[in-house]
């Protein structure tokens, strides 16, 4: 065998790049980070208002600057960042979750809905790779 033959051992990957669906799911992460980062301008609610403490709105906001960072870096390619906006996505929905658990209006549960199907629709499409089997060169 010549030195510059392939070996059975060489494997050539299909589809380094990013799918159209994962474009789909990064730019639904970042919308969904942007829209999370002006929560904390809210405040506290006003005694006898119902609302999430400020302390959830900054730690919202927090993550949601952090989705639309790792949502642009992952768009560039990078595999952290993909995770990192898919973690970030998913924080930001657990701090919404009690909603469905104590005497808040119907508006704001159906808005939590929302925001657990925006999450689960983007994270599945970030992590959607190209279904192509990778050819073996022999």
């Amino acid at each position: 065998m010549s030195a510059n033959s392939p070996t059975s051992s060489s494997v050539a990957h299909a589809g380094h790049g990013t799918t159209t669906k994962q474009k789909v799911g990064l730019v639904l992460a970042a919308l969904y980070g942007l829209a999370n980062i002006p929560g904390f301008l809210a405040g506290d609610p006003a005694p006898g208002e119902e609302g999430p403490p400020l302390a959830i709105l900054v730690i919202g906001s927090i993550l949601g600057l952090i989705a639309l960072v790792a949502a642009i870096w992952a768009w560039r390619g990078s595999r952290v960042a993909l995770r990192v906006a898919a973690g970030a996505m998913i924080l930001i929905t657990l701090t919404g979750l009690p909603a469905f658990f104590v005497d808040v209006p119907m508006a704001i549960k159906a808005l939590v809905g929302v925001s657990v199907l925006i999450t689960v629709a983007a994270v599945v499409l970030m992590f959607s790779g190209d279904r192509r089997p990778s050819t073996v060169v022999d």
